[in-house]
């Protein structure tokens, strides 16, 4: 199992930036990749990002793509989300997700973290 935890919500004015963090602990030694995911009120949860955990290399939602940016820093087992020019539709709770190399799906969350942007 990998344990996560989101940090770095808040509230932040149309056109501002956040940065989120999610630390990862257990057995990190078998992460394949982690994600960014977001759901708001009402809505389905939905896809926002990944890192690849050993090459580093990202995908990103086209409705992020441009304006978000996902890194890591594998010593630290950490995963940051750096979220710039933020719309109100970025409105929502925040998760971060790992999938194992043994997995198929993301089977570690952690327990999100509110971001809200006001228009």
């Amino acid at each position: 199992q990998v344990q996560l935890v989101e940090s770095g919500g808040g509230l932040v004015q149309a056109g501002g930036s956040l940065r989120l963090s999610c630390a990862a602990s257990g057995r990190t030694f078998s992460i394949y990749t982690m994600g960014w995911f977001r759901q708001a009120p009402g809505k389905e949860r939905e896809f926002v990002g990944r890192i690849r955990w050993n090459t580093g290399s990202t995908y990103y939602a086209d409705s992020v793509k441009g304006r978000f940016t996902i890194s890591r820093n594998n010593a630290k087992n950490t995963m940051t989300l750096q979220m710039n020019s933020l719309k109100p539709e970025d409105t929502a709770v925040y998760y971060c997700a790992a999938r194992s190399t043994d997995t198929t799906d993301y089977s570690n969350w952690g327990q999100g973290t509110q971001v809200t942007v006001s228009s």
